[in-house]
């Protein structure tokens, strides 16, 4: 029984971090997209790939930090997160500019692995993501009169 309940913590831990992460992309790619227009690219995912992997790494990563935080996580455990984003999106760079993958197809490979890549550090700090982490911490009883 207690197996299964930390695979649930672990699953409803990574869904709750996938959630911020798609409404951040869904937002930022909706703002990005339109001033981009505003400046006359059409397609600013192939116009502009290394600017589009930038907003799009900051966009899927600051709500979850924010969310990981609200939700009482420690700074470690939120720095570790963070940081494989930009990670991600350096490696896609780099992929990128050696021709391995099409610049134009960037910030779609980039959707599509940031998420996988959160369990890189879950899977690395079970001790973390299968715990049960709160925004409210249990208050201390205090002793009553007798």
């Amino acid at each position: 029984m207690l197996q299964a309940r930390r695979i649930w913590h672990f699953v409803l831990h990574y869904v709750e971090m996938c959630a911020p992460m798609c409404v951040g992309f869904m937002v930022g790619d909706l703002v990005y997209l339109g001033v981009a227009g505003a400046f006359g690219y059409s397609e600013p995912f192939s116009e502009l790939p290394v600017l589009s992997v930038v907003v799009v790494t900051f966009a899927m990563t600051a709500p979850m930090v924010l969310w990981m935080r609200f939700r009482g996580m420690h700074g470690r455990a939120v720095v570790e997160m963070a940081a494989v984003m930009p990670i991600l999106a350096a490696v896609l760079l780099a992929l990128g500019w050696l021709g391995r993958v099409s610049m134009s197809d960037l910030v779609l490979a980039e959707h599509a692995l940031m998420m996988p890549a959160m369990l890189i550090p879950m899977l690395l700090r079970l001790d973390v993501y299968t715990g049960a982490y709160s925004r409210i911490r249990p208050r201390s009883r205090k002793p009553t009169a007798a």
